[in-house]
């Protein structure tokens, strides 16, 4: 093909590489449209597992995916690792931190970022688990607050220290409680003798009535009840006013003093579309038409937890199917358009939901069948080892969850230094003892 032609070809611009991302890349593969897609980070993360890093159970490499690796064999697609700061749609170009890119058509799939609801101190004092190095962060704090608590003499700063609050009791809140209770009375029992470990507390905070809301009410009951067991403290219509250094305080008053405080109680969508000019919701999600176009822009879609996709009188929850299915639609409507076809609505087809809480205990709904206990998590073992991309993760997550399993041992209990140049002689917790990060 000659230059000339190729120049004509139309240039699709997709921001981000989440499932949305990704899967839309993969519906352009093969056709006479030249692809760039644009990230921040060079891999992919199966967020579904990140709480599994920050509980010690997962390495950080074993959720990520080179994007590159992703397009080896589409030889229209291409990866530019770059942050998108803005999008001139009058010019139709969109401003990295690199460079200018030209589109005619973009798919918007940046996903969300933690929402703090500007409760004070959330931001500078709450450990947050939307990206791996935040994962890495919480882990090697939760650590450090027992190698900590192993020297400290205090019977007040030592119960803080081994105090862990989580506020939020959706998916992630209830997963990272969970495995937190399991790192807590199997492998950190035998690493720290000495800590009398009647002394450690998991608080789970919620401020709604329920735990995992869009889940069937025989799940949620279960949901409460198992985490009971492995003794997590679920206190509902309990709502945070204030975090600070060393105390969550709870608008009735009550104060838990802790070092700790994981926040998984909500999410927004990213800045970018804001930053854009493009209108945006109180939650940072933009509205979508039925084909995922945005209002007033033919050209541009919004797909995954970004978009606030009205179906069947709710709007469509943040989840990795709705992602993936809206990518597939953008990118397919966006070829609708280039042969001078109409754009076609999107249909969300619901695959169900499924939540881990623990060893042999999981809760799973598939339209109006629920499964629970044993059965449930060998299905969310399965669905999300086939999910994981690349042959090397699912061989490294299968290996550590039998080692898990089989032994009761976490085997990445590393405290990584972050933030710290190579060489340094700072102490891996040092940092850990002026602050949160």
């Amino acid at each position: 093909m000659s230059n000339a032609s190729a120049k004509k070809k139309p240039k699709v611009v997709i921001i981000g590489a989440g499932f949305g991302g990704l899967w839309a890349a993969r519906t352009l593969a093969n056709q006479p449209i030249d692809v760039t897609v644009v990230d921040r980070n060079n891999y992919h993360t199966f967020l579904a597992l990140l709480y599994q890093v920050a509980a010690a159970e997962l390495d950080a490499e074993d959720i990520a995916y080179p994007v590159r690796s992703v397009f080896w064999k589409i030889p229209n697609v291409q990866f530019l690792l770059a942050h998108a700061r803005r999008i001139d749609r009058q010019n139709h170009r969109i401003e990295t931190d690199i460079v200018t890119l030209d589109y005619d058509y973009l798919i918007i799939g940046t996903g969300s970022v933690t929402s703090t609801f500007d409760i004070p101190g959330v931001a500078e004092h709450a450990y947050f688990l939307k990206t791996l190095e935040e994962a890495v962060a919480l882990k090697n704090h939760i650590i450090c607050c027992f190698e900590a608590a192993s020297r400290e003499t205090e019977a007040d700063k030592r119960k803080a220290l081994l105090t862990f609050v989580i506020v939020g009791g959706g998916a992630t809140g209830v997963e990272y409680s969970g495995a937190l209770a399991e790192l807590i009375s199997g492998p950190m029992v035998k690493d720290y003798p000495s800590i009398d470990f009647s002394e450690v507390t998991i608080t789970l905070l919620e401020a709604a009535q329920s735990l995992v809301a869009p889940m069937p009410d025989n799940i949620r009951n279960y949901t409460v009840r198992q985490l009971s067991d492995m003794g997590v403290c679920v206190y509902l219509n309990k709502a945070v006013a204030e975090v600070t250094k060393e105390k969550v305080i709870l608008k009735d008053g009550e104060t838990i003093l802790t070092n700790t405080v994981v926040w998984t109680a909500g999410v927004r969508g990213e800045n970018l579309p804001a930053d854009s000019d493009i209108p945006v919701g109180r939650d940072g999600r933009v509205s979508v038409r039925t084909s995922l176009q945005i209002v007033n822009d033919e050209r541009i879609y919004v797909i995954g937890d970004l978009a606030a996709i009205q179906e069947d009188q709710r709007v469509l929850p943040m989840v990795a199917q709705v992602a993936i299915q809206s990518g597939v639609k953008a990118a397919q409507n966006i070829v609708h358009q280039i042969a001078g076809q109409a754009p076609e609505p999107f249909h969300y087809a619901d695959r169900g939901s499924m939540i881990a809480i623990g060893r042999k205990a999981a809760g799973v709904a598939i339209g109006k069948r629920t499964f629970k206990a044993f059965i449930a998590w060998m299905m969310w073992l399965i669905i999300h080892l086939f999910n994981l991309i690349g042959f090397r993760n699912r061989v490294m997550v299968l290996t550590n969850w039998a080692w898990d399993y089989l032994l009761y041992e976490r085997a990445v209990r590393f405290v990584f230094p972050s933030k710290m140049p190579s060489g340094s002689r700072v102490r891996s917790c040092a940092d850990n003892a002026e602050g949160k990060r």
